[in-house]
């Protein structure tokens, strides 16, 4: 049977695809196919989009990827992709793929911020950072050198950064995008559970009688997972109830049996409603024998801001007579003033009551941090008493044409199925209630309700944060890419922690640096500042995702300073840099993701990079090779006034010289050169290692010579390394060549097995070890360690300063409703909310260059309710203007389809740079995460 290419493609796609689905295919396709790929060397992958964690297959033929289709061994998708992950080829090749360095120059080939474009060397690259990080480590210590980091690092190649930026540089200004997404769960799990992440995992789909989504598109966002939740209530739909809590209808609310709309930051009082029935309404539901053996009760401060730049910052000086202020609008005053003072509102008042505030009263903010407090459980009753139905009910209504009567029912009926004995509920959350300027309150939130059920940490019940990026979990939360973390949930404020990790990375004792305040909206505001002189773009896109985006391109622009962006492609902060670097993508290079089930998944470099691409990793330890210790590890002041010490006579005593370079003792050391280059044996055998060995395109580099390689298999080295932080400390990862062999596992890995349910003793072995250590006759022990000791006090405060341990044991928070910084008004009158779509990924810098995807979608809309576009004079197609008190953009109207909000609100997603929609966004961050609020802001639309 002869088949054309075009043919051969359709049947090899529809073979699969059945056989994904366990259907068979007639004898003479199958036959074809299987010989048409019996050259293709088809290889395990994780998907690069979501934190879903698919696994996929890959073919290789001739050094390039021709085919993709879903695993079907893989435990997470098995054997399904959606339609972005059928793409990951494609997203490798588009046309105008990077594959040089290029620098802004002058007539004369030097660098010149106003120049344009040119190709340069690798070696010529490093020179110009090389030259920049020096004179920024000058002028400004290393608060002045930053690193925008990624959730879509590889985990080797967010701790190579991490090393040299935290260990090298004693810079803790790298952060990662991941702080935009899932920072609010993050601290949130701290203050729960004093450790990072998900308690349960993807199995409670298949084992809960109840799905409850807040703020979360799951059937677009997280399509492979809706896939399971869908077959669940299809496999019992009498029993089985999904509820859909959101600001607009969009696809997830099509298989919901209650879909409720709710009103921008009302889910705060949502939740305490729901908590409010079980204690007022339905006591005898509340587990007293879970509450007392595992739970305590906590508040904090509530004055504590919106996370936006404070009065005296210096780009809010000077202070003029018209209301604006140094670098900002008058327009933009308006809404950074209630970060300074906030004034109680009509909705507010009841929920603040118990606070002591009224109606009118300035609230006078102040940073609080993570400060908390035990406090008793009629404490934690008073709070909830103001959260009735019908105050709930009148604040949260979010469609304005939906009957109170209606909504009141719904909330009811939501509860109920929280309460309902020996229902399993699994609440499931994304940006919605990450991206918010409450986000750790309304996440520790959710747990209350779980905790007081005794729903959470058991099979099929539990509340589960569902991350968004590929290894969000596994590089910025696990790796510790965050400003203030280091690996394994170690922090840097920690001096413990901080020796374990300098004696762990054979570093002086005193080199890391103890403040860790620079994320990502920090590191803008210093750029914008004129503190942070050197900036490096890794594996994202700043400035096309970051709020109020104007003010940080015109800085990176006109500011002194030299911002460089590794990528593959051209998006707008590579239009923005000085220096932009080509580098290899995700199945050209060695890598490892981490899921939001807590699955580490790795994968085999499968085609050498195109160009002269290299991955980060080799562009981190290359430029290591340009430091030394008499450069780096001198003393320094920074700006709180604190010194970090000149380390140089403790390097001499660890062997080191003046002269030994970063590279030498970060990277090709002696523990990294025992892990060897073989490739008779598996997983190396057959298979590409650019970094490791170099290649044939024979590249230039860093040096002005031929990339050998470094010598060593440093993927295993960082790998084994970092994993050794964890082992040991309920973090623990398997070997490296296990995961080789497996489809992922789930840490912590004791022992060869995985974890499913974590703190619970039947299924976690750190918990029954906890329990058995500590005497505990319970099923659970919520064994993480950070702020497990308190003091205790009332809703207003501490009364007792002395701190009680709460070893093994989680809390339970009041935190009440309040209002975002920037609500509708007379003049600006809507809420806009951003997001993704389906089809594209995050900036769109990949998916925008897959035609298929493109064509399917090939521009961002406004969607709006057709009766808010016929109040504006505006019909579907026509162009209509996004404005905030920060800045407009044109989008193109849309009153059908996917996405049907209110009359209240308006939607654009933001994965199309030609419509920047986060030049319109506000910078206001949860204060405590400080993660940014994509969610709600106030907008005007008008006709172009």
């Amino acid at each position: 049977m002869a088949l054309s290419r075009r043919d051969f493609l359709k049947s090899s796609a529809a073979a699969s695809a059945a056989a994904a689905v366990g259907m068979s295919v007639p004898n003479d396709l199958a036959a074809a196919s299987n010989e048409a790929q019996s050259d293709w060397r088809w290889d395990k992958a994780a998907c690069r989009f979501c934190g879903t964690g698919c696994g996929i297959m890959m073919a290789t033929k001739n050094g390039k990827i021709v085919a993709v289709k879903g695993d079907p061994a893989a435990p997470v998708n098995r054997g399904l992709n959606c339609i972005k992950g059928y793409f990951n080829a494609k997203i490798m090749y588009g046309a105008d793929r990077l594959k040089t360095p290029l620098l802004r120059v002058n007539s004369k080939g030097e660098f010149d911020k106003h120049g344009k474009f040119a190709p340069v060397s690798w070696k010529r690259a490093f020179d110009e950072m090389e030259t920049n990080i020096r004179k920024a480590l000058k002028e400004s210590g290393p608060e002045g050198v930053a690193v925008f980091a990624s959730g879509q690092y590889t985990i080797m190649e967010g701790y190579a950064a991490q090393k040299m930026m935290k260990g090298g540089f004693r810079s803790n200004a790298i952060d990662p995008n991941a702080r935009h997404c899932m920072a609010s769960a993050v601290v949130g799990f701290y203050q729960t559970f004093g450790i990072d992440e998900p308690s349960g995992c993807y199995d409670d789909i298949e084992l809960t009688d109840t799905i409850v989504t807040w703020g979360s598109n799951m059937a677009e966002m997280h399509p492979i997972l809706w896939s399971r939740v869908t077959d669940r209530k299809l496999s019992n739909p009498d029993r089985v109830k999904v509820v859909n809590i959101q600001t607009y209808t969009h696809r997830t609310c099509d298989l919901g049996d209650i879909n409720i709309i709710f009103k921008p930051n009302t889910d705060l009082a949502l939740w305490n409603y729901i908590a409010r029935e079980i204690v007022y309404n339905h006591p005898e539901a509340i587990d007293w024998d879970f509450i007392k053996k595992n739970i305590i009760f906590c508040a904090s401060p509530v004055n504590m801001g919106y996370g936006m730049r404070r009065e005296g910052e210096k780009s809010l000086t000077p202070v003029r007579p018209d209301g604006s202020a140094g670098k900002y609008t008058a327009k933009e005053m308006e809404t950074i003033k209630h970060e300074m003072v906030h004034k109680v509102s009509a909705d507010e008042a009841p929920a603040l009551a118990p606070y002591g505030y009224k109606e009118g009263q300035d609230m006078v903010n102040k940073p609080a941090g993570l400060k908390h407090w035990e406090i008793s459980f009629e404490e934690y009753k008073k709070f909830l008493a103001p959260y009735t139905l019908d105050y709930v009910a009148k604040v949260s209504k979010g469609d304005p044409d939906e009957d109170i009567e209606s909504f009141k029912k719904k909330l009811q009926g939501m509860a109920d199925l929280y309460v309902e004995k020996g229902r399993k509920v699994v609440s499931f959350w994304t940006m919605g209630m990450n991206q918010h300027t409450r986000g750790t309150w309304v996440n520790t939130l959710s747990y209350n309700v779980h905790f007081m059920l005794n729903k959470q940490a058991k099979p099929g019940s539990g509340a589960f944060s569902l991350t968004g990026q590929p290894s969000a979990c596994g590089t910025a939360r696990e790796v510790g890419t965050f400003c203030h973390r280091l690996p394994a949930d170690m922090m840097v404020k920690n001096p413990k922690h901080r020796k374990r990790t300098e004696d762990g990375w054979k570093i002086p004792n005193g080199t890391l640096n103890p403040v860790g305040n620079q994320h990502i909206m920090k590191i803008h505001r210093d750029i914008e500042d004129g503190i942070v002189k050197f900036a490096w773009v890794n594996v994202c896109n700043p400035y096309q995702d970051s709020a109020s985006a104007r003010h940080w391109i015109k800085a990176a622009r006109e500011m002194d300073n030299f911002i460089v962006t590794s990528d593959g492609y051209p998006g707008i902060s590579a239009k923005v840099s000085d220096l932009i670097l080509p580098s290899a993508m995700i199945y050209e290079k060695w890598g490892a993701y981490g899921n939001a089930e807590r699955r580490t998944q790795h994968w085999r470099q499968q085609v050498l990079p195109v160009g002269d691409a290299m991955s980060d990793t080799w562009q981190w330890m290359e430029l290591s090779k340009r430091f030394t210790v008499k450069d780096l590890w001198g003393e320094y002041t920074l700006r709180n006034g604190k010194k970090l010490p000149d380390v140089r006579k403790a390097a001499h005593a660890l062997g080191y010289t003046d002269d030994t370079t970063m590279y030498e003792i970060l990277f090709a050391n002696e523990r990294a050169k025992q892990y060897k280059i073989d490739t008779t044996k598996f997983p190396q055998k057959g298979y590409d290692n650019s970094d490791c060995s170099g290649d044939s395109r024979n590249v230039i580099g860093g040096d002005g010579k031929v990339v050998k390689g470094c010598g060593f298999m440093v993927h295993e080295y960082l790998w084994e390394e970092y994993a050794s932080f964890g082992r040991g400390h309920g973090h623990d990862l398997a070997d490296f060549i296990t995961y080789h062999k497996v489809r992922g596992l789930k840490w912590p890995v004791v022992d060869g097995k995985e974890t499913f349910w974590r703190f619970n003793v039947k299924y976690d072995t750190y918990a029954a070890k906890h329990a058995k250590e500590a005497g505990r006759n319970s099923e659970f022990a919520f064994y993480g360690e950070l702020a497990k000791a308190l003091p205790y006090g009332d809703l207003n405060g501490v009364t007792k300063k002395e701190k009680k341990s709460l070893a093994n044991k989680a809390k339970i928070f009041a935190r009440p409703y309040m209002e975002p910084p920037e609500v509708p008004d007379a003049e600006y009158d809507t809420w806009l909310c951003t997001g993704r779509v389906l089809e594209h990924w995050h900036s769109g810098t990949m998916t925008m260059r897959v035609p298929e995807l493109f064509r399917a979608v090939p521009e961002a809309l406004c969607y709006m309710h057709p009766e808010t576009a016929k109040q504006r004079g505006l019909k579907r197609g026509e162009l209509c203007w996004v404005e905030s008190r920060r800045g407009k953009v044109k989008a193109r109207v849309e009153t059908r389809g996917r996405n049907r909000p209110p009359r209240s609100l308006v939607f654009v997603p933001w994965f199309d740079e030609r419509v920047l929609i986060n030049k319109v966004c506000l910078d206001a961050t949860c204060p405590q995460s400080k993660q940014t609020d994509y969610k709600k802001c106030a907008v005007k639309i008008y006709k172009v």
